[in-house]
């Protein structure tokens, strides 16, 4: 597995993932719409990524999950990360969110933030692993079910304190 930046030829793919495994599925246009943006970055996980010998259009990747992240200055916004169903427990959003946390700081990012439901145990345990801490909760936050956001919050600045003892 390979954590890459998204391309264009990913949308359709990414798209498809959302639509099986979201409860609120963002469309092609939706992702292409802010994969334009230049305050965003969008990695993927590719399975099956292609050898250097082989023309890009003769490729076809094996998505296995992505993340979004939109920057505002020294602050970010996790806006989705979504792994297939088939793909789960294989470390995939482990590595996609370490790669995203990396990059972060390059970006004048000090800050990340993320809503998860508050019925997704899993998510929030990877989360908390990942040194996210709860800041809050938005009341009524996700539709279809309806149900609380759960607000959490990276300091990278304290992280690195704290790798760095």
């Amino acid at each position: 597995m390979v954590i890459r930046d998204m391309v264009f030829d990913d949308i359709s793919f990414v798209a498809d993932i959302e639509k099986a495994c979201s409860l609120t599925p963002w469309d092609a246009t939706g992702l292409l719409t802010y994969m334009l943006r230049d305050d965003t970055i969008f990695l993927v996980a590719d399975d099956d990524p292609p050898p250097a010998d082989v023309d890009p259009d003769d490729y076809e990747p094996d998505i296995l999950g992505y993340v979004g992240l939109l920057m505002v200055p020294y602050e970010s916004d996790i806006l989705n990360i979504t792994v297939r169903t088939e793909a789960r427990r294989r470390g995939v959003a482990t590595a996609l969110l370490r790669e995203i946390i990396r990059r972060a700081p390059s970006h004048g990012v000090t800050v990340v933030h993320l809503e998860v439901r508050e019925s997704g145990l899993p998510a929030r345990r990877l989360y908390e692993k990942m040194g996210f801490r709860v800041d809050g909760v938005r009341k009524n936050y996700y539709t279809g079910p309806r149900e609380d956001a759960v607000l959490m919050t990276l300091d990278l600045t304290e992280a690195e304190e704290e790798e760095n003892g």
